[in-house]
């Protein structure tokens, strides 16, 4: 089994419950959903302005697939709730965003699947929830998810949401 980091946002529809449809439905057979960070509401980077705040959660899993199947279950999951990467703006609004952030310790280099996620080091709205729950995990060669995440966010752009 490998754990895994999994970045879902939402910034379209009833964001709150998008989110919970999607870590239901990546929590069955070969996936297990083992942790959960807080709901964080951002502001969107990059992309149209004008767009709405997302709500951004990070999840861990253990699987037992390898990261290119982890990837195409998280895009099977957006799909399936209203995704279509044909029809959206390169970062504008959307139902729903699952990225795969870390697999274990892996590294995958390809054209259409790069782990650790290629901007992970630049986003609070993955570092703060990351670090949350996972705050010795370390980064690829960036460092660990708490000092990643030390000042980003402090400008009020990540904003935890109460339940």
């Amino acid at each position: 089994m490998t754990r895994a980091y999994l970045g879902l946002g939402s910034n379209l529809g009833d964001r709150r419950a998008l989110l919970r449809q999607a870590v239901e439905a990546l929590d069955w057979g070969d996936v297990s959903v083992v942790a959960r960070s807080r709901v964080y509401e951002t502001t969107p980077v990059g992309g149209p302005a004008g767009q709405p705040d997302f709500l951004n959660q990070v999840i861990a899993v253990e699987t037992a697939l390898d990261a290119r199947g982890l990837w195409e279950r998280c895009s099977a999951v957006e799909a399936s709730l209203g995704r279509s990467r044909e029809h959206e703006t390169r970062w504008g609004p959307r139902a729903i965003d699952i990225d795969v952030l870390t697999f274990g310790d892996e590294v995958v280099a390809e054209p259409d699947l790069e782990i650790p996620h290629p901007r992970i080091g630049e986003r609070a709205f993955v570092l703060v929830p990351l670090a949350e729950i996972a705050p010795q995990l370390q980064v690829g060669s960036l460092g660990n998810a708490a000092e990643l995440a030390g000042g980003l966010g402090a400008d009020g752009s990540v904003r935890p949401v109460e339940d």
